[in-house]
């Protein structure tokens, strides 16, 4: 394929694009046009077989195919009102796929839409990283901000420690912090929460904020009363998540989070550079 018919065809697939609701989309109508499809009917056969193939994969098609209406131009200057689907992504590639693929415009289809689903799906795992990167460090900010508030109301660290573990047990059903470690294959030198999936670093994070200002609220003194404090915050977060259907102790572990930390910070460095060349 040309290079120029390959820079043409790109610019008309991004131009295409559109928002629907919030969500990128793609007009059939515009598509069929771009994939050389010359009648309606017989590109609405090659939507029929990419609904079908969205179906098979156990992904109901409404949620890619939306039918809608289109306002057309005629040739007298006046608007007629046409039928019309809103395709997402993965619907247009589901259409490439099922199309000739010896004509170049479905061939071309077939590697963008390709490109762009995995480039989406590593968008949002990158922000889902960020996200819990951003999570752990506010767990720690968290705990060290308790750490400080108790520290002047007679507790020690061995105090907190202890504290900080009887509200894992709370949590996790019964489970140590220890042996919920042990539960999913933690390094005894790394902390527990460097490999919680994010759900769970947030029921962390909840419960000691509850526990920092209830022990300022109710002026609470000394271990006890400030174990007590935050197991009961550990309790009452845990029973949320149970009526949700959540058991923290049985959601499996996460990459270790600092990896990820690493992975990311690693990234943005290559675009950074690649940013820098282009200049």
């Amino acid at each position: 394929m040309k290079q120029e018919l390959i820079a043409e065809l790109f610019q008309r697939f991004e131009e295409a694009c559109y928002l629907y609701e919030e969500d990128e989309c793609w007009s059939a109508r515009d598509l069929q046009e771009i994939l050389g499809y010359t009648e309606w009917r017989n590109f609405l056969k090659v939507v029929e077989k990419a609904k079908s193939a969205c179906e098979n994969s156990g992904v109901p098609s409404i949620d890619h195919f939306v039918d809608v209406n289109k306002m057309v131009e005629l040739g007298s200057g006046s608007m007629r009102e046409i039928d019309d689907i809103a395709l997402t992504r993965y619907a247009c590639y589901l259409i490439a796929q099922n199309g000739d693929s010896s004509k170049n415009e479905i061939a071309f289809a077939q590697t963008y839409f390709a490109v762009q689903t995995r480039r989406q799906e590593i968008i949002e795992q990158r922000l889902l990283d960020i996200g819990r990167v951003s999570a752990r460090d506010k767990l720690s900010k968290s705990e060290k901000k308790l750490s400080g508030i108790i520290y002047e109301r007679g507790v020690d660290d061995r105090g907190f420690a202890i504290i900080r573990s009887r509200g894992d047990s709370a949590l996790f059903g019964g489970y140590s912090t220890q042996e919920m470690k042990k539960k999913l294959a933690v390094p005894d030198s790394r902390p527990l929460a460097d490999f919680l999936p994010t759900l769970t670093i947030k029921a962390k994070d909840f419960a000691t904020e509850l526990t920092s200002h209830n022990v300022i609220e109710k002026d609470l003194n000394g271990e006890n009363s400030i174990s007590n404090e935050h197991v009961e915050n550990n309790q009452a977060v845990r029973h949320m998540l149970i009526e949700r259907g959540v058991k923290p102790e049985s959601l499996p572990p996460a990459e270790d989070v600092r990896k990820v930390e690493r992975k990311l910070n690693a990234d943005e460095k290559r675009l950074l550079k690649d940013v820098k060349k282009k200049k």
